[in-house]
């Protein structure tokens, strides 16, 4: 999840990625979202200041530079660029160009465009991807760290991410060298899904050794980038990346960084949007364990396996489904069993339907099991705080 080693354009540099000429007229809405995410400056918390002010990128485009200036911290300089830039952008190429390569292009305004990002609050106004989003990757969880991993990092953050992909998850990392290729390997040796955040275009795979990685990610979830499917990475668009990481998931896992580590930031971006923080323990001796344990110290929970993740995960914002269809209110329930999912689809929220919690009796009754099956399954969902006892021999959804 570290920022790339061999020499970038500077952070202030324009991504590269879109072909230029003159455009036409042309006042599609999709067309003017490409048009506004291609002009350099524009990131994605201005965009929204944009926006809320003029209504649609449409209006921004046609807004003149005095009424540009009143938003943000937009220059003078900026302001009387931006209609120039934004026509400077052949979109029907680069849209042929999305069609005939498989690469979809998702504005913030699409119904299918991911929930937990949308939560945010600077989401990206634009996602290019290459694969597709399917329901259970609400479900999912991001493992980073150094690209300068041990072989005791790779190890974990691949043990760590099989874990999750079998329980249900998806795992989202940034395709970097060391900790985010072996998070994704681990999840497809699992059989499992996974998504890749890119600093750079999803046309244009960095660091290019990982062209092979990027095509079963593909394969089994998808490439995404808020930069243009043929954009160079640029040192700016890293961290940038790194918040759409945390944005599209419950939880970060910091398996290896050092006290100056990228992975650092996408762990505190976790924090600022509401989302779960963990760390794997290493050597006290390791540079490359500095980082965690920093934020172990701090009250981060510490990671000894995948149980830990699954119990520090808190309620989801939504239902959620999982891969087998069905419907998922708290992140344990990705691991119960058969007889576990019975007894708790057979336990209603306390007060639902405007009746009372049931009888264990009920429960009984509705899942056909025996009384000491039912007594036993729920002493382990009480464990697991899905369900809780109440008075009058009655149990209720936590």
């Amino acid at each position: 999840m570290d920022d790339p080693a061999s020499p970038q354009p500077s952070a202030g540099a324009a991504p590269s990625g879109i072909p230029r000429a003159a455009a036409g007229d042309d006042s599609g809405d999709l067309r003017d979202h490409v048009r506004l995410a291609s002009v350099p400056g524009i990131g994605a918390r201005l965009r929204r200041l944009l926006l809320e002010r003029f209504g649609s990128p449409t209006a921004i485009l046609a807004a003149r530079p005095d009424e540009l200036q009143g938003v943000g911290r937009i220059s003078r300089k900026l302001a009387h660029e931006i209609g120039q830039l934004a026509n400077d952008v052949d979109v029907d190429r680069l849209l042929e160009s999305c069609r005939e390569r498989g690469v979809r292009i998702i504005a913030e305004t699409s119904p299918d465009y991911p929930r937990l990002l949308s939560r945010i609050a600077d989401p990206p106004g634009l996602l290019f991807v290459r694969g597709g989003f399917v329901p259970c990757d609400a479900l999912a969880v991001a493992i980073v760290g150094s690209r300068h991993a041990t072989d005791y990092g790779l190890r974990v953050a691949g043990q760590l991410a099989g874990g999750l992909a079998r329980a249900g998850y998806t795992v989202v990392s940034g395709l970097a060298r060391g900790i985010d290729a072996a998070a994704h390997r681990g999840a497809l040796a699992a059989g499992g899904r996974t998504i890749a955040v890119l600093g750079s275009g999803v046309l244009n795979v960095y660091p290019p050794e990982h062209d092979g990685l990027a095509d079963e990610v593909v394969s089994h979830g998808a490439l995404v980038s808020e930069q243009p499917p043929f954009a160079e990475p640029f040192a700016a668009a890293f961290p940038q990346r790194n918040r759409i990481v945390s944005g599209l998931t419950l939880g970060t896992v910091v398996v290896q960084a050092s006290d100056r580590s990228g992975a650092l930031i996408t762990a505190r971006l976790a924090g600022e949007q509401g989302r779960e923080v963990f760390a794997v323990p290493g050597p006290i001796d390791c540079r490359m364990s500095r980082g965690c344990h920093e934020l172990i110290r701090d009250g981060v929970a510490l990671v000894g396996g995948v149980d830990d993740i699954l119990a520090g995960l808190g309620p989801l914002f939504e239902t959620a489904t999982s891969a087998d269809g069905t419907a998922v209110e708290t992140p344990a329930e990705l691991v119960l069993d058969e007889r576990e999912r019975a007894v708790l689809a057979a336990i209603a929220p306390a007060g639902a339907r405007g009746s009372d919690p049931p009888l264990v009796d009920d429960v009984v009754d509705a899942t056909g099991l025996q009384a000491s099956q039912v007594l036993a399954t729920i002493g382990v969902l009480e464990m697991r705080r899905l369900v809780r006892r109440l008075p009058g021999n009655r149990v209720a959804r936590s």
